[in-house]
């Protein structure tokens, strides 16, 4: 039954656009704006987790919160409403994660601190997704990002410490 689901196209275009086209665009406006700056691991890593924790994270997290009923369903093929409390924890949690990615734009020092806590969590996610087997394209896209953003800030963080 959800093998033959579509994958949602909003879905897989908000998480494209935040995991891998605004933190290269953001790094090369940065380039464009400050002419002495060049591309550099660290300055792609900044809009990375920028986006692709804070922004992401920040925005599922609304969204969880807001709308449990679309993790559950589209991501994890749950429609019983009482899985939506657990969906909206998992909305709690990825608001905080998110807004550690957002503040880590304007205080550097809480980049590493990001990049191993929402690494960690994309990881064990990431992990979960393989382990349950995705049933649907839209789990095996989170699973293929999960891993993505997982191992590019473990990178990052054993690079940066």
């Amino acid at each position: 039954m959800a093998n033959n689901q579509p994958i949602n196209k909003r879905y897989f275009l908000i998480v494209s656009l935040l995991t891998f086209i605004l933190p290269f665009v953001c790094a090369i406006i940065q380039i464009l704006l400050n002419k002495g700056t060049a591309f550099s691991f660290a300055l792609f890593g900044k809009w990375f987790i920028f986006s692709a924790v804070g922004l992401r994270l920040f925005i599922a997290g609304i969204k969880q919160t807001t709308d449990p009923a679309f993790t559950a369903k589209e991501i994890f093929h749950i429609s019983n409403p009482e899985s939506f409390p657990i969906v909206r924890e998992l909305g709690f949690a990825n608001t905080c994660f998110g807004i550690v990615g957002i503040i880590s734009l304007f205080l550097p020092a809480w980049r590493v601190v990001s990049a191993l806590g929402s690494g960690l969590y994309y990881g064990f996610a990431g992990l979960q997704h393989l382990i349950k087997k995705p049933v649907g394209p839209n789990e095996q896209f989170a699973l293929i990002t999960d891993v993505i953003i997982f191992l590019f800030l473990l990178l990052y963080f054993i690079k940066m410490i």
